[in-house]
Order: C-alpha cells, then structure tokens, then sequence
C-alpha cells in the first residue's frame, strides 16, 4: 500500500520502471527487407496486435512490481526531494548517481525474493545476479528527478504543455519535454540550414514511453532533418503502431 504522503514519488518511480519494462515487453518490430536506396528503404514497423489483453496484463504487473519495489526501499528513499537534500550532505552522498556498488547492494538487500522471481518470470533477469544492473539505471533516473530543482519557468514551454502525451495521448503520466531538434546537433542544423536559430528550441511534450521510443527510431540527425515536428513523426506507420499499442498500457487515475 502506497501512503499519500509517497505518492507523487511513487509514482515517479513507476514511470521510470514502466520505461525499461514496455521496452522489453512491448511487441517488436518486424524487420522488413531493405531496398537500395534511401528512397525506397522500407523502415521497421511496429507490429499491431489488437490484444488489449497483453496491455492490461503488462499495466498490472508494472503496478505490481513497482509496488512491491518501491514499498521495501529505504524510507529516506521514498520520500526523497529537492528540499530533502538541501543542507543533507550525507543524504546527497548516499544517493549520488549512478547508484552502485555497496550504496546499490544496501539499497537492494531488503527486496523480498517475489521481485526477483517476478522479474524472471518475464524473462527479465536471465539470473537473478542480475538484479544490481537491471535496477541501477531505473534508481538512479528515480533519484535524479525527485531531487532536481524546480523548473526555470519558460512561457513558450508552459503555454504549449498539452494535458497527455503527443504521441500517445495518455494523460496522468509524468511528461516530458521531447527536443524536436537533438541540442547535441543544434550548431549542425544551422550550420548546413536545415532549421534556423530560433527553431532550435522547439519541443513536443511526451511521456517517459514515447520519448524513449522516437530515440530508438532514429538517429538525432535523423530527428532534425526528417522528425522534427510531432506531424512528421506521426506519419511514420511505426510511430502510429506502437501509439495504438502503448496507449492500452495505462494506470487508473488516483
């Protein structure tokens, strides 16, 4: 049982668990013969199985894994947050990112035997040693974003942040924002034209999910010249595929 006073964090940690999980269980792309040339190259798809069934089942075990996850970690964990830290050197030190080592073994050691048996059951741990490396990256997101400040408030971004994600349209999920131009290639795409400087900053607002999904895609040059609106990505097959899909995957609201 989640306490109110938890709940936001909770709910955090299970968004950043649900990302690696529907990457893992989520339907794969079926791979397709490619053409010579970049024309007629044909791009994976997403494929759609209609099977509301896996969807809700895969909603049910993200909720219950996250549970049974987040209700055994160390308290100060929990409730962890920007102001928790503030003048907490030791908390700070204990948390530091990426969590590994002795401070992810402390934190680990008081799972019950069910998250490793869940997890393996889904053939997500081909043993259960790998449990540290499954649940590192996931902990260390975690703590990342409750402990980040307040974001600087940015009209542009504010007035444009829509009630769901963009791609998916499931709302009461945490959303981020999605750089329709990659930063890592802003000094390239003015460079050689394909946007102009105040273009750059330009994004869509998506959930963990989606965000991750429009990387796995394609490539940040790839997302500048051809992917740079949520239109554009919209017209990909997969990227409408995997919406029908990932959409069923939901939570109650509270």
């Amino acid at each position: 049982m989640i306490v109110e006073a938890e709940r936001d964090n909770f709910e955090v940690f299970r968004d950043c668990l649900s990302t690696p999980l529907i990457d893992r269980l989520a339907p794969r792309p079926a791979t397709r013969r490619r053409l010579k040339g970049r024309k007629n190259e044909i791009k994976p798809v997403v494929q759609d199985t209609g099977d509301d069934t896996s969807a809700a089942e895969l909603s049910d075990f993200i909720k219950y894994i996250a549970e049974e996850i987040f209700t055994n970690l160390p308290t100060e964990l929990r409730s962890l947050s920007y102001a928790a830290i503030q003048n907490d050197v030791p908390l700070v030190d204990r948390y530091a990112t990426p969590l590994v080592g002795a401070q992810l073994d402390a934190v680990l050691e008081p799972l019950p035997n069910s998250v490793v048996e869940s997890l393996t059951s889904y053939s997500l741990l081909a043993d259960p040693s790998d449990l540290p490396n499954f649940l590192s990256p996931v902990l260390s997101i975690y703590i990342a974003t409750t402990i980040s400040p307040p974001p600087e408030y940015t009209p542009s971004l504010t007035a444009s942040r829509p009630s769901g994600c963009e791609i998916c349209a499931r709302e009461q999920l945490p959303l981020t924002y999605h750089h329709l131009i990659p930063r890592e290639i802003h000094a390239k795409a003015v460079k050689r034209g394909w946007h102009a400087e105040w273009e750059l900053n330009k994004v869509a607002w998506l959930c963990r999910q989606c965000h991750s999904f429009c990387h796995k895609i394609a490539t940040n040059e790839e997302l500048a010249k051809e992917l740079f609106s949520i239109e554009l990505l919209l017209e990909r097959e997969d990227v409408r595929k995997w919406a029908m899909w990932v959409r069923r995957v939901r939570w109650k609201a509270r």
